[in-house]
C-alpha cells in the first residue's frame, strides 16, 4: 500500500477522512511533543502544549497550504502554544529534575541528557534553542518569530550553547 504524501493526507482529511487525521497525527505527534518539550522542559505540560497543537492544526487545515511543510507548520503551532504556556505560568516555578530513562538505551540516555539539559536553561535560551535545533528556523526567522533583534538571538544561542557546555560537562571547542 502506497504511503501518503503529508499533502494527501491533508487533502484527504479535509475530505472527511478519519484515517488521514490518525495518521497525518501519528506521523507529526513526536515532532510536536518535541517542540514543546525543548520550550517548556516539563513531559506533561509539553503533552498538554503539543496536543493543542496538533486540535490547533487540524482544526486550521483549511489555511495550510499543501505546498508546504506540515510538520514545519506544527511544529511552529507546538511551540506557539509552548510559548503561550510559558507566558501564563508563574515566573518562579522550578523547573523540572532531569529525566530517567531505561538504562539499556545509551542512545535514550544520550538524548534524555539533552533535553533535561535544555530544560534546566533560563526560558529565553531554551526557547532559542528549541526554534533553531528542534524545528531548523535560522536566526533572522526566530528574530521574526520572537519579534526580538537578531543580535538577541544571536548572544541568546551563544550563551545556551555554553551553558549546555557546562551542564553536560563538555569542554569549550
Amino acid at each position: 500500500m502506497k504511503t501518503l504524501t503529508d499533502s494527501e493526507l491533508v487533502l484527504a482529511i479535509r475530505a472527511g477522512s478519519r484515517e488521514a487525521a490518525d495518521d497525518l497525527f501519528a506521523r507529526h505527534w513526536p515532532r510536536a511533543w518535541k517542540a514543546a518539550y525543548a520550550v517548556l522542559g516539563d513531559r506533561p505540560a509539553a503533552d498538554d502544549a503539543a496536543q493543542r497543537a496538533v486540535e490547533r492544526a487540524i482544526r486550521a487545515l483549511d489555511q495550510f497550504r499543501t505546498d508546504g511543510s506540515f510538520g514545519a507548520w506544527i511544529g511552529r503551532i507546538a511551540v506557539n502554544q509552548a510559548i503561550d504556556m510559558l507566558r501564563r505560568s508563574p515566573r518562579d516555578a522550578p523547573l523540572p529534575e532531569a529525566l530517567s530513562a531505561p538504562e539499556v538505551y545509551a542512545e535514550i540516555l544520550e538524548r534524555d541528557a539533552l533535553l533535561a539539559a535544555v530544560a534546566r536553561l533560563d526560558e529565553d535560551r531554551r526557547v532559542v534553542v528549541a526554534l533553531r535545533y528542534w524545528l531548523d528556523f535560522d536566526p533572522p526567522e526566530i528574530a521574526e518569530h520572537l519579534g526580538i533583534p537578531i543580535g538577541t538571538v544571536s548572544s541568546r544561542l551563544s550563551r545556551a550553547l555554553s551553558d549546555l557546555r557546562g551542564i553536560l560537562e563538555v569542554p569549550e571547542p
